[in-house]
């Protein structure tokens, strides 16, 4: 925030004007904790800096698409893709405005298709998901995520319990997981499909 320096201002001040603590702004700045300022917090530290809201990571009129690499392999909602990489097949674009309400960071999400039936009814085969690949760490509350194991890609319901992941599938007439070692490409935050 070269703003707060060019006014004599220190990050711990202006924590404490948006009623925060006085590490606040400083663990933004140095480490994206948190991803985005809450619109309060950033229209009270644009008025103060004299900058824009957008400046601070706000909407502008005329903001670009988020820009979203489309992953070259589909999410298997069943048995599972195979891919030894991921490959970019193009680019395609979502608001900027979902973007930041999704905490999305450019180069830390992707779009990926969805192939298969065991993620019914929640995802439908054909379903665009919206992929946050910076969220890698599952917790104890099962959520949606695209996973790797032993190579083929699939998106399951992962959580984290006793030194391990658990992956299921929410179709109950759905096949079992296959047994491996779960690696955690990235958290489904959104999904696109036809009309239900």
């Amino acid at each position: 925030m070269r703003a707060a320096a060019a006014g004599g201002l220190s990050l711990a001040t202006l924590s404490g004007a948006i009623g925060r603590n006085p590490a606040y702004l400083h663990q933004f700045v140095t480490r994206g904790s948190p991803r985005l300022l809450a619109e309060g917090d950033r229209r009270t530290l644009a008025a103060m800096l004299g900058v824009s809201e957008a400046a601070l990571g706000g909407p502008t009129d005329g903001d670009a698409p988020f820009a979203l690499p489309r992953i070259d392999v589909e999410a298997s909602a069943g048995p599972g893709a195979y891919s030894d990489g991921e490959l970019v097949l193009g680019i395609d674009g979502v608001d900027a405005r979902l973007a930041r309400a999704l905490r999305l960071r450019p180069g830390k999400a992707g779009l990926i298709t969805v192939r298969g039936t065991s993620m019914e009814p929640g995802l439908l085969d054909g379903d665009q998901l919206i992929v946050d690949l910076a969220d890698r760490t599952p917790a104890a509350s099962p959520r949606v995520y695209v996973i790797r194991i032993e190579g083929a890609v699939m998106v399951k319901r992962v959580s984290a319990g006793e030194g391990r992941l658990t992956a299921v599938s929410d179709n109950a007439a759905a096949s079992a997981v296959p047994d491996g070692e779960v690696e955690v490409v990235g958290r489904v935050v959104w999904r696109m499909g036809a009309p239900r």
